[in-house]
């Protein structure tokens, strides 16, 4: 941009002699720069520089080409070429004629940073990712020239010594700041340097070798001369760097992540790239520590070791007020947003890869937009951080020292003031300051609350003291020694999640509130054995238990899943990283295929994306459970979910599955294949464990020999990797009795043979079925086609009384092979779920031949297009979509809850999310529902379908 395209509010000058010495020397040197001088903004900005900022102003004499260059062409064009320059040394250059060039272009650099800084031309992501592109290109300069120099000395062998970092087997990595293209004007570059003593460049001496690089390597960055330097270097961020030499071998480092990294470690590396030399080899290892860095389950344990480190730096941190108060660490500075930011991150980052964003400002909007962040509190952040970072570099213009703390006396204070332009400041700054600190502390501060002032110690040994009974029979729980013998056995640490003391520290502070929220259940004492047994089965406790003292909310909303659904305390109890999912914003999982699709990135072959899949789909499943039992989401929405959810599985594996089949069988010339849904999974009506109905159709080029066994064989890799079991059990399970010829049919069908079948053989049943079937996966331009033959199935002209008849004797064997077995079985009942769907199924099938817009796979939506053609009445269409709906959500409930179909009496922890489903009071008022709903549903059936 040109710095006269708009007109720059330069600060004024604090110190008018020093602004008034400096133009006096710029105009020392005649001719145009007397000239620019002379103009409005060229004024402005000198004095600003020569009475606010005394290196920018020996920088503006020093390097005068170079400000003329940024008010002429624009600072844009000045640092390109400014960069261009170290871009182009030679690794060849001698070495102190590099050194000179280096620190000449840091000092071009850091004047042309500062006058688009001043002049507000460059917000802060171009100015701290102009400084970071300084350090990049400085440092692979230097890298080049200090590896070539090895290889001209016989110290190592290059492969290619005219490019000396390829293939070299040296890697810098840049961390912190400058990993994340946030440097600021006085940072130290955080490196580490790693070697791969296998590499060909290296022999035995190699580990001696290359700590001499890194000293001549911070000598030529680091060290101060007339010219100045170039960039402070730190190299204490690599493994035990008090044990380890400055370049650090690849196992060394290997071995230290995957025994011994540490969370602040973690935090580092997760803005880690690296930047020079072999980049190639700096990717790999990352990749390889990857698991260290993003762990595969949500780590709240990082918080409290974050918030602790946080704790370490404010006790060293000093400054009362303003005055020498520390932007940086203090508090409500720099220093506490980028902890939220990378504590985010670093909980989420593993399950979430679209979240590992080193940059600050780029990773806030994003942890919003993932529900993990308020967005009022991001977008707050975000300007606070820019305001803080502007006070930062401002500070470190003054001298080019390595400081973030403000002036220590109020007349310098005054001054720095004035630099800043923000006559506000006094006021404004301690108000940002403690809303920052606000945030921190809502975000780090969370824990469950302590219970009342009552004594849960159950004692050592025999009997439980009086005060602890009666403490537990006032929260309603009956059994107070059996529960004291559990807490005695939980505090001796002969429990594995237990053995820590860390995680025996952390039970003590949750136990009033755990009790409480175990005791606000039907029945205390099953729930209470529900959590014990949870956990008992964990490995480690202090992940799970940070999980709650950082979620209290979370406690509560357990304590009702393992009161209601022993189902889901027991796959609770076998993995208790499902909890997880409960804290997965509900909004994400509308769109569960790009978030699988983002955990599937790293899958390495088909059995690594099974496992990631079925893991995913495990806490998925348990998200829409634990939101159905809490009324959170209704019977439909419900459905859908999991609908959307087995869509996600099968588009993720499907051409996996297929390329593996074509690596292991060959390419089949002009083949194609498709996956089609039925039942509930068709209809997005899918309910708990709902089986997928599934359809396997495949095409091929005329005149291809033997297709039918290389479909079968894909078909039955691809059933297999759906119901291959894990931990978690298998995927889904999978029934293709609605193909072509049931059982006794191929398990993969041809387009052909599927169209010849519907079109003369299939049963009026097979075609009922059909009405519900949906292509949800298939390859390249192939689905038209598929769904095209569907359609030609639905809309075949039929006999609406053979239709009617068939569906009649249907629904009459069903009744006697299938009677209903108890209240809850909706199905089979009089007017059940099975009455409700036949009559949508045959009224399309009827009247789609005449009418294709009638066929709808949703059973609700095809009642509506009924209504809508006056084929039904809206009464009609009012009683079977609520009888569906009521019939759904009492299925739904049932197969979360365990609630057999026989049972007269429901448990009362079943009972109430069944009636909130319901929308009843009690079971009188949901079984006179159901009498109701099934006796309506009976006569539209005898009406519309019977003809009776």
């Amino acid at each position: 941009m040109h710095p006269h395209s708009h007109k720059p509010d330069f600060p004024a000058p604090a110190d008018h002699a020093a602004a008034e010495r400096l133009i006096g020397d710029f105009s020392s040197l005649g001719g145009a720069p007397a000239a620019f001088a002379g103009t409005p903004d060229g004024r402005a900005l000198l004095e600003s520089l020569g009475g606010n900022a005394p290196y920018l102003a020996d920088l503006a004499c020093r390097e005068a080409g170079t400000l003329l260059a940024c008010m002429a062409e624009g600072p844009d064009a000045t640092l390109d070429a400014v960069l261009g320059a170290v871009r182009a040394l030679p690794p060849a250059t001698a070495r102190a004629t590099l050194a000179a060039a280096l620190r000449q272009a840091k000092r071009r650099a850091a004047l042309c940073i500062a006058l688009a800084d001043i002049g507000g031309l460059w917000p802060l992501e171009r100015i701290t990712r102009g400084l970071s592109d300084l350090a990049e290109y400085a440092l692979r300069a230097a890298t080049d020239h200090l590896l070539l120099s090895l290889h001209q000395a016989g110290k190592i062998t290059l492969p290619y010594p005219e490019t000396p970092s390829r293939a070299c087997g040296f890697v810098a990595l840049a961390l912190g700041k400058l990993g994340a293209f946030e440097l600021n004007y006085s940072s130290d570059i955080d490196l580490v340097l790693l070697f791969d003593p296998a590499a060909p460049p290296y022999d035995d001496e190699a580990t001696g070798v290359m700590a001499r690089f890194a000293r001549d390597l911070t000598a030529l960055l680091a060290a101060r001369d007339e010219g100045g330097y170039v960039f402070r270097v730190d190299l204490r961020l690599r493994p035990d760097p008090s044990a380890t030499p400055p370049v650090v071998a690849l196992p060394t480092a290997y071995a230290y992540y995957e025994a011994h990294g540490r969370t602040w470690e973690r935090a580092a590396f997760s803005k880690a790239r690296p930047i020079a030399g072999d980049i190639a080899l700096g990717d790999e290892f990352l990749a390889h520590i990857r698991p260290f860095i993003w762990r595969k389950y949500l780590d709240f344990a990082a918080i409290s070791d974050i918030h602790e480190m946080k704790r370490q730096i404010d006790a060293q941190t000093s400054g009362h007020g303003l005055l020498g108060f520390d932007v940086k660490r203090g508090r409500g500075g720099i220093r506490e947003i980028e902890f939220i930011v990378q504590t985010l991150g670093l909980v989420w980052g593993g399950t979430e890869p679209a979240l590992r964003i080193p940059a600050t400002l780029e990773a806030l909007p994003a942890m919003a937009r993932a529900k993990h962040l308020p967005e009022r509190a991001a977008r707050a952040l975000a300007a606070d951080y820019r305001v803080l970072r502007q006070v930062e570099h401002r500070l470190q213009m003054i001298a080019d020292r390595q400081t973030h703390a403000l002036p220590t006396t109020h007349e310098s204070l005054e001054s720095f003031i004035t630099f800043l332009g923000d006559p506000d400041f006094k006021r404004g700054f301690p108000r940002l300051l403690a809303r920052v600190h606000g945030h921190f502390a809502a975000f780090f501060g969370a824990a469950l609350p302590a219970g009342p002032e009552t004594s849960f110690d159950p004692g050592l040994e025999g009997p439980p003291p009086e005060r602890f009974s009666a403490a537990l029979t006032g929260l309603g729980y009956g059994d107070a020694r059996h529960i004291a013998e559990r807490l005695r056995a939980w505090n001796s640490g002969t429990i594995p999640a237990l053995r820590a003391e860390r995680a025996r520290e952390l039970l003590a502070g949750l136990l009033p509130g755990l009790l409480h929220a175990l005791a606000g259940q039907p029945e205390p004492d099953k729930t209470f054995g529900h959590f014990d047994m949870l956990l008992s089965r964990q490995r480690a406790g202090v992940q799970l238990l940070s999980l709650f003292q950082r979620n209290p909310a979370l406690l509560r909303r357990l304590a009702a899943v393992l009161g209601a659904s022993p189902a889901l305390a027991d796959y609770l109890a076998e993995d208790s990283q499902a909890l997880e999912a409960l804290l997965v914003p509900a909004a994400r999982f509308a769109k569960p295929k790009p978030v699988l699709r983002r955990q599937l990135a790293e899958a390495r072959d088909l059995e690594q994306a099974t496992a990631i899949t079925r893991r995913f789909v495990r806490q998925e499943e348990f998200h829409i459970s634990v939101a159905t039992l809490e009324g959170r989401m209704d019977a439909d929405e419900a459905g859908r979910h999991r609908t959307a959810l087995a869509e996600a599985a099968i588009t993720a594996l499907l051409p996996r599955v297929l390329a593996a089949h074509k690596a292991r069988h060959g390419a089949l010339r002009g083949g194609r294949f498709a996956v089609v849904v039925l039942g509930k999974a068709g209809a997005a009506e899918m309910l708990a464990g709902s089986d997928l109905d599934l359809m396997m159709i495949y095409d091929h080029a005329p005149g291809v020999e033997a297709p039918s066994a290389y479909f079968v064989r894909a078909c039955h890799a691809f059933t297999g990797a759906l119901t291959a079991r894990g931990p978690e059990g298998p995927l889904y399970h999978v029934d293709m009795r609605l193909r072509p010829s049931g059982n006794q049919g191929p398990v993969a069908v041809s387009l052909a043979a599927f169209r010849r079948y519907h079109a003369t053989e299939s049963w009026t049943w097979e075609r009922l079925a059909l009405t519900r079937a949906r292509v949800i996966a298939a390859t390249p331009g192939f689905a038209p086609l598929v769904r095209a033959a569907i359609d030609e199935a639905l809309t075949r002209p039929a006999d609406a009384a053979t239709i009617k008849a068939d569906t009649s004797a249907m629904r009459e064997r069903l009744a006697r092979e299938l009677p209903p077995q108890g209240l809850f079985d909706v199905k089979t009942r009089t007017g059940g779920m099975m009455e409700v769907v036949f009559i949508a199924q045959a009224l399309q099938l009827i009247h789609g031949p005449a009418t294709p817009a009638l066929l709808h796979p949703n059973t609700a939506a095809a009642f509506k297009a009924l209504k809508m053609a006056g084929i039904i009445t809206p009464a009609d269409a009012e009683t079977l979509i609520g009888a569906e709906q009521l019939w759904r959500a009492i299925q739904g409930i049932n197969r979360i809850t365990g609630l057999s179909e026989r049972a007269t009496h429901p448990p009362a922890a079943m009972l109430g999310p069944l009636l909130r489903a319901t929308a009843t009071f009690d079971l009188d008022m949901l079984t006179a529902k159901m009498d109701e709903s099934g006796q309506s549903v009976r006569a539209c059936f005898n009406r519309l379908i019977a003809n009776n």
